[in-house]
């Protein structure tokens, strides 16, 4: 039933603003106790995607699916999870040399050979967002015996041995470029949530830099965290709209900048997770 819910606010069969059925007609329609129901709905409150309750019928308010932390590397996971179908339409596999963010944060030589994936990734058929993936040669030349358009790269990747061990991300918001604009079907300029990830081996040498662009009305993020795995307020100057940043305490001590120099963006170290696209 919280799948069939969740896929019914996404697709938009329940609009915003919608009220969903009543309790007793969710009963009566899934064959399910009344509280199998109110644990559905909780979950979906928990999620953003409903409000009310309190003698209030649950209205639709986001149709944005939250994506936890723990499923973050895995598009393909998240969007089954959700009881969506996850596609993808390969736009470029490239070998090229490295340069600019991309050549900084793998700790490369500008011009050393690395290799370049661009990705239109699908939920149930529609653009959802577009992937940049950076990596390192020895691990990127494994993706040109596989093809991106049948699955998880790095499901093939970490078969065939690559050590994808630890993930930092950074999300921001970016206006679409003409790529983003033409792949996701939006105007150039429109707003993206863009998230950002460096993956290191278990000797944390950096093997992947990716920059992937969400539409915002599709994907949302979530961070829970306990007293004992609490999050650290600090902030970093960048050139992009103020958001919160937070850094967890694996990733160890961060400057903080003068307030009025910054703008923020959210980012979370992720150690011993196993990425999956």
């Amino acid at each position: 039933m919280l799948g069939e819910l969740r896929r019914r606010i996404v697709s938009g069969t329940y609009a915003i603003g919608d009220s969903l059925p009543s309790e007793s007609s969710l009963c009566a329609e899934f064959s399910i106790s009344r509280g199998t129901v109110r644990q559905a709905l909780g979950t979906l409150r928990s999620e953003g995607l409903i409000g009310g309750g309190q003698g209030r019928p649950p209205v639709v308010r986001s149709r944005a699916v939250p994506q936890p932390f723990e499923t973050f590397l895995s598009f393909s996971r998240w969007a089954a999870g959700v009881g969506r179908v996850p596609g993808q339409r390969t736009v470029e596999v490239a070998r090229r040399g490295v340069h600019g963010v991309a050549a900084d944060a793998l700790g490369l030589e500008e011009g050393t050979p690395v290799v370049e994936v661009l990705r239109l990734r699908l939920l149930d058929g529609v653009p959802a967002m577009v992937e940049r993936d950076t990596f390192i040669e020895p691990v990127g030349r494994l993706i040109f015996e596989f093809d991106p358009d049948t699955g998880s790269i790095y499901d093939h990747l970490i078969s065939r041995g690559a050590d994808l061990h630890a993930a930092r991300h950074v999300i921001d918001a970016v206006a679409a470029d003409e790529t983003d604009a033409d792949l996701l079907e939006v105007p150039a300029g429109a707003p993206l949530l863009r998230e950002r990830r460096t993956t290191r081996n278990a000797a944390g040498v950096p093997v992947e830099y990716a920059d992937d662009r969400y539409l915002p009305e599709l994907a949302a993020f979530t961070i829970d965290n306990t007293q004992d795995t609490s999050l650290s307020m600090v902030r970093f100057p960048t050139a992009s709209a103020a958001a919160a940043s937070l850094v967890s305490p694996t990733a160890g001590r961060a400057d903080t900048a003068p307030f009025s120099d910054l703008t923020d963006v959210a980012t979370i170290t992720d150690p011993n997770l196993e990425p999956s696209a």
